[in-house]
């Protein structure tokens, strides 16, 4: 549009819109929530857009991998850190900076308990989550190995996973961090653990739930509902063979 902002129809708007038809309904829903923005706060002209409708967006299911293509995805890792970042990725729900910004202490091998060091943004909170045995041996078989002082658990910046890249070329599997953190919270779903500890250990519980409902929330019973769950990406022979 070359015209004066003030002079704009609702048929100048119409005609903008349709020039993105072929646009994905995410990109024509951001495109007209920017001009209803403009035009009815900031030009107080409310009228030019208020008849026109978001796309409708149709629900399409979520797509996660199979135990077997975690597995086959897995077999194709050859280095113990990578083997390591997988399975805490697939056991633990967090979030892919989170994982790499860890360090050795906000890890408790015993309890299998991480407390993420960054306490997240307004829409993305972190508490505790948890990892499973096949993490646990894979975690410290990889640690065993490590001679270096530095303090990050994995020694890796926040952009370094090329490792996935390399093995979904491998594979043609599209496993990427953010699909085993989707995996991992159908799987709890699967194994019939409620949504409300689904999203705490996803980080996706509001700080001011956490303050209300504290017990609710603790550690504690975070741990005891995530070992009760019984989350496996192996079984018992599946995970040596895969080694």
């Amino acid at each position: 549009m070359s015209k004066d902002p003030r002079s704009i129809t609702r048929d100048d708007v119409r005609s903008y819109l349709a020039s993105f038809a072929d646009k994905a309904p995410a990109t024509r829903a951001n495109i007209l929530k920017s001009l209803k923005v403009f035009f009815r706060d900031y030009l107080k002209r409310p009228k030019v857009v208020e008849t026109f409708r978001f796309p409708r967006r149709d629900f399409k299911p979520k797509q996660v991998p199979s135990r077997a293509d975690l597995q086959r995805f897995y077999a194709s890792l050859s280095r113990l850190r990578d083997r390591a970042m997988f399975l805490i990725y697939a056991t633990s729900g967090l979030r892919k900076n989170e994982v790499l910004s860890l360090h050795r202490e906000d890890i408790d091998l015993e309890k299998r308990m991480i407390i993420p060091r960054k306490n997240g943004t307004r829409t993305k909170r972190t508490w505790v989550s948890f990892f499973n045995e096949e993490a646990k041996e894979a975690l410290e078989e990889y640690l065993a190995t490590r001679t270096d002082d530095d303090p990050r658990l994995f020694g890796m910046s926040t952009r370094r996973t090329h490792f996935f890249v390399e093995a979904r070329l491998e594979t043609g599997l599209q496993i990427t961090p953010q699909v085993l953190r989707e995996s991992f919270a159908c799987e709890l779903g699967r194994l019939n653990v409620p949504d409300r500890y689904v999203d705490a250990f996803c980080g996706r519980v509001p700080q001011s739930v956490l303050a209300r409902h504290y017990t609710d929330f603790s550690p504690d019973r975070l741990k005891e509902i995530y070992d009760q769950a019984g989350l496996r990406v192996f079984g018992n022979t599946e995970v040596q063979r895969a080694r």
